[in-house]
């Protein structure tokens, strides 16, 4: 994972990244019992997926490696759209 944040050019933003992505799964946990929590935290998640494929296209990656990053930023805006 080190390797691939230095490829991205974001080395120092790792920690914050990955602290992002724990927050937006214990929101979605949570938000089996408070819906608007796990609403926000789809979103947010639908956020940081967005910037990851910024980042894929910036860096000039396939399609095929920015595919996972899309989708999940489809299936985050899905569950904060339609689902809570």
């Amino acid at each position: 994972m080190r390797q691939e944040y230095k490829r991205y050019g974001l080395s120092g933003f790792r920690s914050f990244v990955g602290t992002l992505q724990l927050l937006g799964a214990i929101g979605l946990l949570v938000g089996f019992h408070t819906p608007w929590v796990g609403q926000m935290a789809s979103g947010g998640l639908a956020l940081l997926m967005l910037c990851g494929v910024g980042v894929r296209i910036k860096i000039k990656d396939s399609a095929l490696m920015t595919l996972p990053a899309f989708a999940y930023l489809v299936l985050n805006a899905y569950l904060a759209i339609a689902v809570y």
